[in-house]
């Protein structure tokens, strides 16, 4: 029979699965950008107008960066949802736990409650 630390970790485990699907459904918004930024550059753009076709290029490159980055985030914190379940790599858990932080208002609570779950000293030998 599991005992209260190992109910936990495995809660906090389906918790990390639950936000890095929502991590990856938000980085989705600035698609809308992407789009914008691609109408802009192909649409009847003439080769004199630089202004409008910067403005395309900084909509395209920006939106870009803005989902790969919360895809990456997205996968990292799936990561260590896995990890946590199956009690291995204690450091990148630690370290996801407080770069969840940023992630207002879920990824704070959880990033606490992991942190505080951590910290304790059954679950770190539960993870040697």
């Amino acid at each position: 029979m599991p005992n209260q630390e190992e109910t936990n970790l495995d809660l906090l485990g389906t918790l990390h699965f639950i936000l890095g699907i929502l991590t990856a459904i938000f980085a989705c918004i600035p698609i809308i950008h992407l789009v914008i930024g691609i109408v802009m550059l192909t649409s009847g753009i003439d080769g004199g107008e630089q202004a409008p076709r910067a403005i395309a290029f900084v909509f395209i490159i920006l939106a870009s960066v803005i989902i790969l980055t919360g895809w990456a985030l997205a996968v990292l914190i799936i990561m260590a949802g896995i990890k946590l379940k199956k009690r291995k790599s204690y450091q990148f858990c630690t370290i996801m736990a407080f770069v969840e932080c940023l992630i207002m208002p879920l990824g704070t609570v959880l990033g606490i409650f992991t942190i505080i779950t951590l910290s304790k000293e059954p679950v770190k030998k539960l993870f040697s």
